[in-house]
């Protein structure tokens, strides 16, 4: 075998129209805070009188915890009543109840500090006004020395004013850039706009109505007559379809609009809640807002923000910026509910049919939509169903404010083990009861039942996926493969690829609509040698198209592929594909190493087999990629076996990454072994580095020599100080 091995560069062009190539780096590390062992959840309680004063003499069994409707068994209970001195905290003790105070001086590290983030939304000059007052009022009298607080502001993107700090004047420095920052608007007049021309749209249908009735009880009254009354029901119809062209306009900027802003909030929102995540205790965020309008797009990524604070032991107060508002936040939704209304109604009573071209089932999801988009709806979902509260229809929000350091400060801590141990990736709804009907309690209302995913959040499309990967499955080919690239300055670059094929999804097609769409997800978890998670990575595939190309879309693969960085060691990957339509699914695991980091010394990256390679398209070239080779873009086998019958040569690509200062070029070894006996080896020559240091491998060996089998590819490159060796398996088939 060794007198045939020949280095080839490959050019091979096998061009699938069909794979996604998708990239995305997410480094994420920590562990999970609700779930603190395999299936413990912890609830942060607040308890108020009538009159909202905080209760702190209940004793364990006070409490009832139900799950989905069953009661729960509380595993441990405690009363933290925290003030600038120390800590009391009452615990659960057979059979008796202990409580010790600790002091400041002597907690451990964030033990009894309070967390807190201000975060200001998208404001108006006057809303900006109140929220600086109410901010500045709650650093003015309730700050204490053991809180730590930062100040943030969601636009477009989330900007940190003011780090964390239990500086009081820092803080007030904050606010007052928070006050003083121009940030993106939405139009406010959209909806009065809108209103307006359905109101327009609707006299000219009765316009129009009216003088084809008069034209119609005339009779024969002459031609110019005829031409009269014609010209006049010409003159109207024309007018309304102006005027309903103006309509659609506004209603598709404003349905993109709303997405935008509510994704642009939630984003920011998820991003603050998952950095708080790794803080022990409990954590809140005052969320200075006019309102959270959640169209239909966005309602699973806010149910995901949701989920991830009740997870991380966030509490979320929302404070209505806008204060006492003049006209009520309904007012908007039902004028444009009654103008619907009444175009609907007078097309019926006309007999005229609906000249704006949209079938009666889309004006009502429209009427649908409207009724979700009252901002006031999402301030109170995100508040109640964290354990927070609404601050709202008032102009004195500092009193409201008051609130949150209380509950900060004394609350009660209770957990049980759900007697449903079956992760299954649903919600699971959480109720806490007490014994006395005159009290009030604040609490998180839920949880998704997945196991944990390190520190970053549980999105609301990985969840189903999530559960899947507990229950191991093979509903269709799912294949994966980590690989390393210690390139400078990104020594713990590690692409993963996952790849399925196309037709293992479902297609919906939609006849209506002369479409078709597909909906489903591929997840990675990174696992070290310990098995906890350091990294997660989704996509969410929401394909679609012409209904006459739904059996293209079903050739070819998907090929998922995102970055992340890692430390040197040995992992794991455990991938899903799992189809939301059918809920099939796929589980796959994978091993794979990051070599060391020393720029001083000679590194090697992954021993990759190629399946392909395109040309790069100009926007690809600037992308930085490490599977970019000249103008060609390849593309890995992960492991599928190569056929002699259609494939004759075994093509390989790698990367060495010369020393610090290094002037000669390494030595190469490339080694076939099978069953850990050398079969054929030889020595070769590498090409010139570039001018990073980098050199970049591709040659290929002919497999006409290869019986049908598993083997092994050894590369080993070594210099005057170091010898590096990498090798990666393939299977020959005839």
């Amino acid at each position: 075998m060794k007198s045939r091995m020949i280095y080839l560069l490959l050019f091979t062009l096998f061009i699938s129209t069909n794979a996604l190539f998708i990239q995305a780096q997410s480094p994420q590390k920590s562990d999970d805070q609700i779930i603190l062992s395999a299936s413990e959840v912890v609830l942060d309680v607040v308890v108020r009188d009538k009159k909202g004063r905080i209760v702190k003499d209940l004793k364990p069994t006070d409490f009832e915890i139900l799950e989905d409707e069953v009661k729960q068994e509380v595993t441990s209970f405690r009363l933290v009543s925290r003030d600038v001195t120390g800590v009391t905290e009452t615990k659960k003790d057979a059979p008796t109840t202990t409580t010790t105070t600790t002091p400041v001086t002597s907690r451990e590290p964030f033990s009894n500090i309070s967390v807190i983030a201000l975060v200001f939304d998208r404001l108006s000059p006057n809303a900006r006004g109140l929220a600086h007052k109410a901010a500045m009022s709650f650093v003015n009298e309730s700050l204490k020395p053991d809180d730590m607080a930062t100040v943030c502001a969601i636009d477009l993107s989330l900007k940190i004013l003011q780090p964390y700090t239990n500086d009081p004047q820092l803080l007030r420095q904050g606010i007052d850039k928070a006050a003083s920052l121009g940030t993106s608007t939405f139009t406010a007049g959209a909806g009065q706009d809108r209103g307006d021309i359905q109101d327009r749209v609707t006299s000219l249908q009765n316009q129009a109505s009216v003088a084809q009735g008069g034209a119609t009880a005339s009779g024969p009254g002459g031609a110019a007559g005829a031409n009269a009354s014609g010209n006049a029901i010409g003159a109207a119809v024309v007018e309304q379809k102006l005027a309903e062209m103006n309509l659609r306009a506004l209603e598709v900027f404003d349905m993109l609009e709303r997405d935008q802003q509510g994704y642009a909030t939630t984003n920011g929102l998820m991003a603050m809640v998952n950095s708080l995540r790794t803080v022990p205790g409990r954590k809140s965020i005052i969320f200075f807002s006019e309102g959270i309008a959640i169209p239909p797009a966005v309602q699973a990524h806010f149910r995901a923000v949701i989920n991830a604070a009740n997870r991380a032991n966030v509490s979320i107060y929302a404070v209505d910026a806008a204060g006492l508002r003049v006209q009520s936040t309904d007012a908007e939704s039902a004028k444009e509910i009654r103008a619907l209304g009444n175009r609907r109604a007078s097309q019926t009573a006309s007999g005229r049919e609906d000249t704006s071209g949209r079938p009666l089932s889309m004006q009502l999801e429209r009427n649908e939509d409207l009724l979700k988009l009252n901002p006031h709806s999402g301030l109170t979902d995100l508040a109640s169903e964290t354990g927070g509260m609404l601050i709202s229809e008032t102009n004195d929000l500092g009193l409201g404010l008051r609130r949150v350091d209380e509950d900060m400060r004394s609350h009660y801590v209770l957990s049980y083990v759900p007697k449903n141990q079956d992760y299954d990736g649903k919600f699971r709804k959480i109720a806490v009861k007490l014994k006395r009907s005159d009290l009030e309690v604040q609490t998180r209302k839920g949880y998704y039942a997945v196991r944990s995913t390190g520190a970053s959040p549980v999105l609301d499309f990985e969840a189903p996926a999530l559960a899947a990967m507990n229950r191991p499955s093979n509903a269709f080919p799912l294949r994966v493969m980590g690989f390393n690239f210690p390139e400078p300055k990104r020594a713990g670059l590690v692409p993963v690829l996952i790849e399925a094929p196309s037709i293992a999804f479902t297609y919906t097609p939609n006849k209506d609509k002369n479409t078709y769409s597909s909906d489903f997800s591929i997840i990675a978890l990174i696992k070290d040698a310990d098995q906890q998670v350091v990294s997660k990575l989704s996509q969410h595939y929401l394909l679609g198209g012409p209904l006459d190309k739904i059996e293209a879309a079903k050739l070819g693969e998907v090929l998922f592929y995102k970055e992340t960085q890692l430390a040197p060691g040995r992992y794991t990957i455990e991938a899903v594909a799992y189809d939301a339509t059918s809920k099939k699914a796929s589980t796959q695991t994978a091993e794979f190493e990051v070599a060391g980091s020393d720029e001083n010394r000679l590194r090697l990256s992954s021993v990759v087999i190629l399946k392909r390679a395109e040309q790069m398209r100009a926007e690809e070239k600037k992308i930085a990629n490490p599977f970019h080779y000249g103008e060609l873009i390849i593309y890995p086998n992960l492991g599928e076996p190569l056929k002699k019958a259609t494939t004759k040569q075994l093509p390989i690509f790698f990367n060495v990454y010369l020393p610090q200062g290094a002037k000669a070029t390494p030595r190469l070894m490339i080694e076939v072994l099978q069953g850990g006996k050398k079969l054929a080896g030889v020595a070769a020559q590498l090409p010139a580095p570039d001018a990073s240091g980098r050199i970049q491998f591709a040659s290929a060996i002919p497999l006409d020599s290869f019986q049908p089998g598993t083997y092994q590819l050894k590369i080993t490159v070594s210099d005057e100080q170091t010898n590096v060796s990498r090798a990666t398996a393939f299977t020959v088939d005839n």
